[in-house]
């Protein structure tokens, strides 16, 4: 199996987790990210998370800003609403680019302090700091959904991200 196995999925990891991945600066050739994240050696671009909303800041039209709070950690967030206006859409069929638009802004909208929401993204770097730059989000109703990311998070890091980085070791 390769290194790279996790390069593309939203691995599921406690907030703790996410703040100690490792940030390296890769090849300029290798990808178009010169910036790399890793867990024990794994490459790591995405993730999943849960917790509580515990900070908002919207800017109209550029970005939502946000934190959330999974009893082991504070997970910075940025859910991008610039898509309308922003270079890096502009090669994307227009319709396409509204419809991400559209679904940006309801996210926007879901993400309200004291709620528990599921989050999935991109893991990147501003200013120095880990933050998920946010694909989805997901206002989790039941209150059975935070113990049940906590174990999920366990048993994959067991079962998976764990052997994983052992076979590179």
């Amino acid at each position: 199996m390769d290194s790279q196995c996790l390069q593309n999925t939203h691995v599921k990891l406690l907030a703790f987790d996410i703040l100690s991945l490792t940030q390296t600066r890769s090849l300029p050739s290798s990808s178009s990210d010169s910036i790399t994240f890793s867990r024990k050696g794994i490459q790591i671009s995405r993730v999943e998370a849960l917790g509580v909303v515990v900070s908002r800041e919207l800017k109209p039209d550029k970005f939502l800003r946000f934190s959330i709070d999974d009893a082991t950690g504070c997970i910075q967030c940025v859910l991008w609403l610039n898509q309308l206006n922003s270079p890096y859409f502009s090669r994307r069929c227009p319709s396409d680019v509204r419809l991400i638009a559209q679904m940006a802004s309801i996210f926007s909208t879901r993400v309200q302090l004291g709620l528990l929401v599921r989050v999935r993204g991109r893991v990147s770097g501003f200013r120095g700091l880990l933050q998920i730059t946010v694909d989805d989000v997901v206002v989790e109703k039941d209150p059975n959904s935070e113990i049940l990311h906590w174990l999920d998070c366990i048993k994959m890091a067991r079962k998976h991200y764990d052997v994983l980085a052992s076979k590179f070791v």
